[in-house]
Protein backbone atom coordinates (compact mmCIF):
# COMPACT_ATOMS: atom_id res chain seq x y z
CA UNK A 1 0.00 0.00 0.00
CA UNK A 2 1.23 3.58 -0.90
CA UNK A 3 2.94 5.31 2.04
CA UNK A 4 1.22 9.04 2.18
CA UNK A 5 4.22 11.93 3.24
CA UNK A 6 3.26 15.65 2.98
CA UNK A 7 5.82 18.63 4.10
CA UNK A 8 4.60 21.92 5.14
CA UNK A 9 5.87 25.06 6.48
CA UNK A 10 4.26 27.08 9.82
CA UNK A 11 5.03 30.13 11.02
CA UNK A 12 5.56 29.28 14.90
CA UNK A 13 8.20 27.85 17.08
CA UNK A 14 8.58 23.76 16.62
CA UNK A 15 6.92 23.62 20.61
CA UNK A 16 3.84 25.75 19.87
CA UNK A 17 3.00 23.12 16.93
CA UNK A 18 3.69 20.22 19.09
CA UNK A 19 1.28 21.46 21.43
CA UNK A 20 -1.11 21.97 18.64
CA UNK A 21 -0.99 18.53 17.77
CA UNK A 22 -0.81 17.27 21.27
CA UNK A 23 -3.00 19.82 23.20
CA UNK A 24 -6.68 19.81 23.32
CA UNK A 25 -8.00 22.80 22.06
CA UNK A 26 -5.76 22.31 18.69
CA UNK A 27 -7.36 19.11 18.26
CA UNK A 28 -10.79 20.09 19.30
CA UNK A 29 -10.49 22.71 16.47
CA UNK A 30 -8.60 20.56 13.91
CA UNK A 31 -9.83 17.30 14.89
CA UNK A 32 -13.53 17.28 14.51
CA UNK A 33 -13.92 18.28 18.07
CA UNK A 34 -11.60 15.31 18.96
CA UNK A 35 -8.72 15.33 21.60
CA UNK A 36 -6.12 13.27 22.64
CA UNK A 37 -6.37 11.13 25.60
CA UNK A 38 -3.01 9.02 26.75
CA UNK A 39 0.38 8.85 27.66
CA UNK A 40 2.52 10.63 25.39
CA UNK A 41 5.75 8.56 25.83
CA UNK A 42 7.29 5.53 23.95
CA UNK A 43 5.02 2.38 25.05
CA UNK A 44 2.37 4.31 25.94
CA UNK A 45 -1.41 3.82 24.85
CA UNK A 46 -3.59 7.05 23.28
CA UNK A 47 -6.97 7.64 22.09
CA UNK A 48 -8.87 10.35 20.02
CA UNK A 49 -12.04 10.70 21.35
CA UNK A 50 -14.63 12.94 20.99
CA UNK A 51 -18.10 13.41 19.23
CA UNK A 52 -19.47 10.84 16.81
CA UNK A 53 -21.45 7.80 16.17
CA UNK A 54 -21.04 6.49 20.11
CA UNK A 55 -21.95 9.76 21.76
CA UNK A 56 -19.45 12.47 23.10
CA UNK A 57 -17.06 9.82 24.08
CA UNK A 58 -16.39 8.02 21.14
CA UNK A 59 -13.06 6.32 20.38
CA UNK A 60 -11.96 7.28 16.40
CA UNK A 61 -8.66 6.28 17.01
CA UNK A 62 -6.70 4.47 19.42
CA UNK A 63 -2.94 3.43 19.37
CA UNK A 64 0.68 2.99 20.72
CA UNK A 65 3.26 5.82 21.13
CA UNK A 66 6.18 5.00 19.52
CA UNK A 67 8.34 7.83 19.86
CA UNK A 68 7.61 11.21 21.33
CA UNK A 69 9.89 14.02 21.65
CA UNK A 70 8.53 17.31 22.28
CA UNK A 71 9.01 19.80 20.00
CA UNK A 72 10.47 17.58 17.74
CA UNK A 73 9.33 14.37 16.96
CA UNK A 74 5.40 11.90 17.53
CA UNK A 75 5.16 8.85 15.93
CA UNK A 76 1.87 6.70 16.60
CA UNK A 77 0.56 3.29 15.93
CA UNK A 78 -3.22 4.00 14.30
CA UNK A 79 -6.37 1.25 14.46
CA UNK A 80 -9.47 2.59 14.03
CA UNK A 81 -12.05 2.71 16.51
CA UNK A 82 -13.89 -0.44 17.58
CA UNK A 83 -17.02 1.17 16.88
CA UNK A 84 -16.28 1.83 13.20
CA UNK A 85 -15.05 -2.05 12.53
CA UNK A 86 -15.39 -5.75 14.21
CA UNK A 87 -11.64 -5.87 13.02
CA UNK A 88 -10.25 -2.86 14.60
CA UNK A 89 -7.26 -4.01 15.93
CA UNK A 90 -5.92 -5.89 12.50
CA UNK A 91 -6.32 -2.59 10.77
CA UNK A 92 -3.09 -0.76 11.31
CA UNK A 93 -1.07 2.14 9.97
CA UNK A 94 2.23 4.03 11.48
CA UNK A 95 1.51 8.16 12.21
CA UNK A 96 4.79 10.37 12.18
CA UNK A 97 4.88 14.05 12.78
CA UNK A 98 8.85 15.40 12.20
CA UNK A 99 9.57 19.09 13.16
CA UNK A 100 12.21 20.87 12.86
CA UNK A 101 13.12 24.48 13.50
CA UNK A 102 13.61 25.77 9.73
CA UNK A 103 14.14 29.76 11.03
CA UNK A 104 13.03 32.38 12.92
CA UNK A 105 9.62 30.98 14.20
CA UNK A 106 9.45 29.07 11.54
CA UNK A 107 8.81 24.82 11.94
CA UNK A 108 9.45 22.91 8.70
CA UNK A 109 6.92 19.95 9.11
CA UNK A 110 6.97 16.04 7.76
CA UNK A 111 3.88 14.05 8.00
CA UNK A 112 4.11 10.21 6.90
CA UNK A 113 1.26 7.94 6.94
CA UNK A 114 2.76 4.26 6.42
CA UNK A 115 2.66 0.50 7.41
CA UNK A 116 -0.42 0.05 6.39
CA UNK A 117 -2.11 -3.38 7.33
CA UNK A 118 -4.07 -5.20 4.01
CA UNK A 119 -7.02 -3.81 3.49
CA UNK A 120 -7.17 -1.03 5.94
CA UNK A 121 -10.59 1.15 4.97
CA UNK A 122 -8.96 4.29 5.82
CA UNK A 123 -6.13 4.16 3.05
CA UNK A 124 -7.99 5.12 0.28
CA UNK A 125 -8.91 7.78 2.36
CA UNK A 126 -5.98 9.10 3.27
CA UNK A 127 -4.19 10.93 0.35
CA UNK A 128 -7.25 13.58 0.34
CA UNK A 129 -7.62 13.84 4.28
CA UNK A 130 -4.42 14.67 5.48
CA UNK A 131 -3.43 17.75 3.20
CA UNK A 132 -6.92 19.09 4.72
CA UNK A 133 -6.13 18.38 7.86
CA UNK A 134 -2.19 19.59 8.25
CA UNK A 135 -3.80 22.59 6.15
CA UNK A 136 -5.93 23.20 9.04
CA UNK A 137 -3.15 22.94 11.71
CA UNK A 138 -1.32 25.19 9.71
CA UNK A 139 -3.79 27.77 9.80
CA UNK A 140 -5.04 27.32 13.09
CA UNK A 141 -1.73 27.58 14.29
CA UNK A 142 -1.19 30.68 12.27
CA UNK A 143 -4.37 32.44 12.81
CA UNK A 144 -6.47 30.57 15.49
CA UNK A 145 -8.80 29.68 12.79
CA UNK A 146 -9.00 25.83 11.35
CA UNK A 147 -10.39 25.40 7.54
CA UNK A 148 -13.88 23.68 7.52
CA UNK A 149 -12.78 19.97 6.97
CA UNK A 150 -16.29 19.10 5.76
Amino acid sequence: MQDFEMTIYIKADPQVVWDAITGNEGNRAVMFGSVMRGDLEPGGRYEFVGPGEGGDETVHVYGEVLEAEPGAALSLTEHPGPIYRENHAELTSRMTWRLESAGDRLTKVTFTNDQWSAGHPSHAESAETWPKVLSSFKSWIETGEAIPLG
